[in-house]
């Protein structure tokens, strides 16, 4: 990427100064020094962004079906043609503390490949429990259904979003309107990452054991959402790292690592909207796949 490659002059200076740097600096690999650096300039570019990202999406009017007749320049009646089936609309959640802005890039990637009925829901950063987060995102999948016609939708959520869309997935019986769920740096386990942030209640609601965390591990019989988690070798806000993975029996979920980059990165890298945009295509019997075995290189 153009960030990476113009970090590459200051990098030998970075890995000089790093025997000087305290001990658990000093053993960062020149991948999470290139993933954090990456991170802070989408970070950056992410807060000019934020303001447009602010107010809710104006709701968007279905699509108008197309005509399935044609009638040639001498009159002549064509035969009906078979109607096509158009994708699931798609439903963006992101992340804490943050709105829809952060799904610009992604946005469009779908767009440019045939997914033209996307729609984000922005949440209140004073949201401070999961579950009442879960049941409004449902409330906003009845009405997205009621107005486009489609019976399912499909859904990405980014960290704290992929946490909520689970949960009104697996239990407030979403699954029936939600035909495939991605959670991109999602901690499914949750997380141990920052500890001085508990002071919010939904952090303390992602943190291990929590009653939301042990919700989602009671048995889930029957679900019919297909999960696809995004999880990097290198997400800074996920401790463990395999907390990024799902991990149920009952849940038919594929783990997809990506290597070389960090949490900030996953809704914005290109090579992980390819990855999103297959796994939406994908059929839903496609075999749950072994976290720890094959991936996505982006860096």
């Amino acid at each position: 990427m153009q960030v990476t490659r113009a970090l590459q002059p200051i990098l030998p200076l970075c890995q000089r100064l790093l025997p000087s740097l305290p001990s658990r600096l000093a053993g960062l690999s020149t991948a999470l020094l290139k993933a954090t650096v990456l991170d802070a300039a989408i970070l950056a570019g992410h807060l000019l962004l934020y303001p447009s990202g602010i107010t809710q999406e104006r709701r968007r009017p279905a699509l108008p079906a197309a005509k399935n007749d044609a009638i040639g320049e001498n009159g002549t009646e064509f035969p009906p043609r078979l109607p096509t089936q158009a994708p699931p609309p798609v439903v963006l959640l992101h992340g804490f503390i943050d709105n829809r802005s952060v799904f610009v890039l992604l946005r469009r990637s779908l767009a440019q490949h045939g997914r033209h009925r996307v729609e984000s829901l922005n949440y209140s950063p004073l949201t401070c429990d999961i579950r009442i987060a879960a049941e409004l995102l449902g409330r906003h999948v009845e009405e997205i259904c009621a107005r486009t016609g489609s019976s399912r939708v499909d859904m990405v959520g980014h960290s704290l979003g992929g946490l909520i869309a689970r949960y009104y997935v697996q239990r407030l019986g979403g699954d029936v309107r939600v035909r495939t769920l991605v959670t991109l740096g999602t901690p499914h386990s949750g997380t141990r990452v920052a500890p001085l942030a508990n002071a919010h209640p939904i952090v303390r609601q992602m943190r291990p054991g929590s009653e939301v965390i042990e919700e989602l591990s009671r048995p889930a019989p029957g679900c019919r959402t297909h999960f696809v988690s995004f999880w990097s070798d290198l997400d800074h806000l996920m401790d463990p790292l395999e907390t990024a993975c799902i991990d149920h029996p009952d849940l038919h979920a594929q783990n997809v690592r990506v290597t070389g980059i960090g949490h900030l990165a996953l809704p914005v890298h290109p090579a992980v909207a390819t990855g999103i945009r297959q796994a939406l295509d994908a059929s839903e019997t496609v075999a749950a796949a072994d976290p720890r075995t094959g991936g996505l290189t982006v860096a």
